[in-house]
């Protein structure tokens, strides 16, 4: 598994800083899966790229997204954009539904980014860790900044 910092080691350095921070601290990202009938669909996702390279999401279980990645793995995960449309990292990989990881709530880091909006949405992060059970890890196979 190569980490993020390898796969952007095709960056120049301060673009390899800018995408890498990027990664570490954006809240929001656009995932997009293919249907079985060939449409791409794009969903709004919170995510955590991990110290492992890999990047985790969590989604409601039975949404189409895991329908869709059963079918087709490969997924592409898009950073939201500035007000012009400039500074995009977006993400090409391979995506896999991890039943054994823990949820939401109880992984750390996980909660640590998101645990106001946790709040703030869902009253407890309990509560989004209930909703939210299905963990997707993406292991990217390319980065583009």
């Amino acid at each position: 598994m190569r980490l993020l910092a390898d796969l952007t080691d095709h960056l120049a350095e301060t673009d390899r800083q800018r995408v890498q921070a990027r990664l570490r601290s954006n809240l929001m990202a656009w995932l997009t899966t293919v249907r079985t009938d060939g449409q791409p669909v794009s969903v709004p996702v919170w995510f955590l790229a991990r110290d492992d390279g890999t990047i985790l999401i969590y989604s409601r279980p039975h949404k189409a997204k895991l329908h869709n990645i059963a079918a087709n793995p490969k997924v592409s995960l898009g950073l939201d954009v500035t007000d012009v449309g400039r500074d995009v990292v977006r993400v090409e990989g391979v995506a896999r539904h991890e039943p054994t990881l823990p949820s939401a709530d109880q992984d750390p880091a996980y909660r640590a980014k998101y645990v106001e909006r946790m709040a703030a949405l869902f009253e407890t992060p309990e509560n989004f860790g209930e909703q939210f059970s299905a963990a997707l890890v993406i292991t990217p196979t390319k980065i583009y900044g």
